[in-house]
């Protein structure tokens, strides 16, 4: 990788910025289930190689992962935002506050915060927009992969509940298969109601 992955985080300290948060989140594509995102913040020694952005990650690294980054981080935060919050709000907007919740669950607070993409999140806290964050920040890479297995697992959860649907294959996105459950079952309380692709579907 070209780009110092470890830059923008060692900007920051030079700045006296101890605790330097990355920021990403899971599940703005799917028809159903939440959008999940996750906070993190790293030491400054972590030896933990392979962290990469999560969508290039094959699954089983990804749980390695996920597990070496909860052992060795100095604080993770996780935040969700649910189906029905979605439809009231909007994506975009659920995907920022899901972030929020990410860093409200952080402890200790962090002085700065490394956001993936281009819109700021509403806190207090000092913080940088990064676009394609997840490939150039650490911090924001160990993030997206902590929130893309929360969000998996959470979906194999649901398989179980609402069997019906095969959220344990496609994790709620719109596959072939997933849209012809929706059309011979309906719509569940997890699927995203204003989304195109379930709101046929939704008598008023």
């Amino acid at each position: 990788m070209a780009e110092d992955f470890w830059f923008f985080e060692r900007n920051a300290h030079t700045r006296g910025v101890r605790y330097v948060a990355g920021i990403d989140e899971a599940g703005r594509g799917p028809l159903a289930g939440p959008v999940v995102a996750a906070a993190v913040v790293l030491p400054s020694y972590f030896p933990v190689p392979d962290v990469a952005d999560s969508k290039t990650l094959t699954p089983k690294k990804r749980n390695r992962l996920y597990d070496e980054i909860y052992r060795h981080a100095v604080s993770v935060g996780i935040g969700m935002v649910d189906a029905a919050e979605i439809d009231r709000i909007n994506i975009l907007q659920a995907a920022l506050l899901a972030m929020v919740f990410s860093v409200d669950n952080l402890s200790p607070r962090p002085g700065c915060l490394l956001i993936d993409g281009n819109k700021p999140i509403p806190s207090e806290l000092p913080q940088q927009v990064i676009p394609k964050g997840d490939s150039r920040s650490i911090s924001i890479a160990a993030a997206s992969i902590i929130a893309k297995v929360t969000r998996d697992r959470l979906m194999a959860i649901y398989d179980e509940e609402y069997p019906q649907f095969g959220f344990g294959r496609h994790k709620g996105y719109p596959t072939k298969d997933h849209k012809a459950a929706i059309q011979k079952y309906g719509w569940c309380p997890i699927h995203r109601k204003s989304f195109r692709g379930v709101r046929e579907f939704v008598s008023e």
